[in-house]
């Protein structure tokens, strides 16, 4: 079996939540980071997790860890100056592993049919995220906000995490990276260096908390799944 290790990145710095650090916020009554983290911790596939923090978080980090009982959790680390910096501080972290599994600790819905579909497809093309198809017109704008084309939106997608890829291309493409402040997802770093990365596409509801208003929708999903 391949070994495969979860990077669970929440090293941000919450800048849209109004100061309030999102990873701690409680969800019917669970951290977000709690949530995100359990995620993997239940999936047969994964066989340890390390959690990527800002400094100021870990302690507060471990004892949740602790008081949840995630034995899976081999290692928190600090993160980096940008998201690219702290997967890599994740990725040291993970001792020996054939695939990394990145995945935002702000994404507390990701059930296991997305999670283990996308690791398989890791294992057979290497490389594979999870991504939701797009519904809506997409447009492209000029420099003065003016609709300059329209989108053939069959080929456009939004995407998530998780973001699935073997150890041995990953850091390949870290090696050939010329900016890595410039990345805003890990596929980026895939694409640059000349990698083809396989879509899969997100059966599950899969909110990313970023501002306010998403813990209310958070917590109405919950009331919605617990009344059926």
């Amino acid at each position: 079996m391949n070994k495969v290790s979860a990077v669970i990145v929440a090293a941000g710095s919450s800048s849209r939540m109004m100061g309030i650090d999102k990873q701690l916020l409680e969800i019917d009554n669970v951290p977000v980071i709690i949530r995100s983290t359990m995620a993997y911790q239940n999936s047969d596939l994964v066989d340890n997790i390390v959690i990527v923090s800002r400094i100021d978080m870990v302690d507060k980090i471990e004892k949740l860890v602790d008081l949840y009982k995630i034995n899976k959790v081999s290692n928190i680390v600090i993160g980096g100056e940008n998201r690219a910096q702290s997967v890599i501080n994740g990725i040291k972290g993970c001792g020996d592993c054939e695939y990394i599994v990145i995945h935002d600790g702000a994404r507390p819905f990701i059930s296991n049919e997305d999670i283990e579909n996308t690791i398989k497809a890791a294992f057979e093309y290497d490389c594979a995220a999870l991504a939701k198809i797009a519904t809506d017109t997409i447009k492209i704008m000029d420099d003065q906000n003016y609709i300059s084309s329209t989108v053939d939106r069959n080929y456009v997608c939004l995407m998530q995490t998780p973001q699935v890829f073997k150890k041995s291309v990953y850091i390949d493409s870290i090696e050939k990276a010329q900016d890595l402040s410039l990345v805003t997802d890990d596929c980026m770093l895939l694409e640059n260096a000349g990698y083809k990365v396989k879509i899969v596409e997100a059966k599950s509801f899969n909110l990313k908390i970023t501002t306010p208003v998403d813990i209310d929708i958070a917590n109405a999903y919950i009331r919605r799944q617990k009344n059926g």
